[in-house]
């Protein structure tokens, strides 16, 4: 449950960012920031507030016939308990009215990541006399920034994927040559198998995609389809995988069995030059000493791939958030296509760079690394990104 010294680092962001509050709702779990800001556990049905004032106490606004689950809030903290609907807002209103606050809101829906509150909650909150802006960069602040822990685990994680991905590959184009080959699942199997024996652990996947099959950037491979990787084959891997309590990584590497062809090769050197084109964008801006926001990073992997011609077949983001609330975290994406994100990349933020090429029934071609932020420095993982198409 939200404690003293959490609220003392909430209160100093939100004076920070020049606001009166941050007003945190939710209804039946459709607000994961503020359930797990707040730390609600057990059945509730009811709706919500916890109100954060830059200065003095908060304020839980809660139904009277649900207060198990806040039998932890402190007592020191005002529990202002309603039954009608009337108490209800006239409550709220006495929070916010004249005040400038945040809450989950995304103006637009330009970043439904953070645009949790419902169009009438936010009607009712205006209603009541607040000035309501969106608590996205907030949100990253205490949900997706990394501990010294979570950066060292990651890089750790990092460098295992990697070496997975090229034994993988070896194995599959050993197979190929000696006439027995492996299956796309076979092969995701087997990793799943060298997971285990690192101590890493993953939900689901990884993924291997075989040529055609890689021009789907969410295919899944299936025992009850098996694709064999032969030679002349282009292979994705995709991997993704922590420790118990590590820091994700989620890597994707390219190898050709046999030597690739022409297009193969110029596919893939527009993607990494992409990728490259991102983190040298990342890297000049923070080093300036300026916010970085991560559609920019996404504008300028996009301008590779356009400028080469392959501009509708990027059909995906750049990038996405990695944090300790999921392998697709609640912080900033390189995202400027599918959403426009205008949060900041703040210092310990991380996330993938994944441009991709996708030629329906032909082939798709994509390169994953990750990055995090380290006050004026970018960390891109692994050490030694893939420059050039493996040949096994």
């Amino acid at each position: 449950m939200l404690n003293p010294a959490t609220v003392a680092s909430l209160q100093g962001a939100i004076r920070e960012a020049g606001y009166d509050g941050w007003l945190l709702y939710d209804f039946r779990g459709i607000n994961a920031v503020a359930s797990g800001l707040v730390g609600i556990k057990g059945f509730v049905s009811r709706r919500w507030f916890v109100w954060v004032p830059v200065q003095g106490t908060p304020v839980a606004i809660t139904h009277v016939i649900e207060q198990t689950p806040w039998r932890d809030w402190p007592s020191a903290w005002e529990n202002r308990q309603y039954s009608a609907w009337p108490m209800f807002e006239a409550e709220v209103a006495r929070c916010v009215k004249g005040k400038r606050i945040v809450m989950e809101y995304s103006p637009g829906d330009a970043v439904p990541y953070v645009d949790y509150v419902p169009a009438g909650v936010l009607e009712l909150v205006r209603a009541a006399g607040a000035t309501v802006e969106t608590s996205g960069d907030l949100v990253t602040r205490f949900l997706a920034v990394w501990n010294d822990e979570e950066c060292r685990t990651h890089r750790i994680a990092a460098e295992q994927l990697k070496e997975i991905a090229y034994t993988a590959f070896k194995k599959a184009g050993a197979a190929a040559r000696a006439g027995a080959p492996i299956t796309e699942y076979a092969l995701t199997e087997w990793m799943r198998g060298e997971f285990a024996r690192l101590g890493l652990w993953t939900d689901h996947g990884p993924n291997v995609s075989a040529t055609e099959n890689a021009a789907n950037p969410h295919y899944d491979p299936s025992p009850d389809a098996p694709r064999p990787l032969k030679v002349g084959d282009l292979v994705l891997i995709d991997l993704w995988a922590k420790a118990p309590d590590g820091m994700w990584a989620d890597q994707t590497y390219m190898a050709s069995i046999g030597e690739p062809s022409a297009k193969a090769v110029e596919v893939w050197n527009t993607v990494r030059d992409a990728r490259d084109a991102a983190i040298k964008l990342l890297r000049e801006k923070l080093a300036a000493g300026g916010p970085v926001r991560g559609g920019e990073a996404d504008d300028a992997a996009r301008a590779v791939i356009v400028a080469r011609g392959y501009g509708q077949y990027f059909t995906h983001r750049t990038g996405h958030s990695i944090d300790a609330s999921g392998l697709h975290g609640s912080g900033a994406h390189l995202d400027n296509l599918e959403t426009r994100e205008e949060r900041v990349l703040l210092s310990g933020s991380g996330f993938s760079i994944e441009p991709g090429i996708y030629l329906p029934g032909e082939i798709g071609v994509r390169t994953e690394v990750n990055a995090y932020v380290d006050g004026k420095t970018l960390v891109v993982t692994p050490a030694e990104p893939q420059m050039e198409l493996v040949i096994v």
